[in-house]
C-alpha cells in the first residue's frame, strides 16, 4: 500500500505554517526532507485518526536531524499536522529498523 502520493507534494496550512518552528525549532524545509531520505518509517496513527486518517513518520533530514512527524493526505498532498525531534523511544526504534 502506497501512502505517500507520487509526485510528492506538500500543502501548508497558513495558520500553522510556523507552528513547528516556534514550538519545536523544526523548519518546514526540514520536514519535507524527511520524506525523501531513507530510511523513512511510516505507520498509521490510529489513536489520532478519529476525524481523518493520520500517519506517523520517523525519518531524518539532510543533516541527519531525526524527526517525528504526524501528517494526513488531503487532495493528494501531504499536510503536516505536527513535527518535532524524535524522543528517545522513537530514536531507538528508528535506529534498529
Amino acid at each position: 500500500m502506497q501512502i505517500i502520493p507520487d509526485p510528492t507534494k506538500f500543502e501548508w496550512d497558513e495558520g500553522n505554517r510556523d507552528k513547528n518552528l516556534l514550538k519545536h525549532r523544526v523548519e518546514n524545509q526540514e520536514i519535507e526532507e524527511v520524506f525523501f531520505n531513507l530510511p523513512v518509517l511510516i505507520s498509521p496513527d490510529v489513536k489520532h485518526s478519529a476525524k481523518e486518517t493520520r500517519y506517523l513518520v520517523l525519518g531524518q533530514t539532510d543533516k541527519h536531524k531525526k524527526l517525528s512527524i504526524i501528517f494526513t493526505i488531503r487532495r493528494n498532498k501531504i499536510r503536516v499536522i505536527s513535527a518535532r525531534p524524535m524522543n528517545q523511544k522513537e530514536r531507538i526504534y528508528y535506529e534498529t529498523k
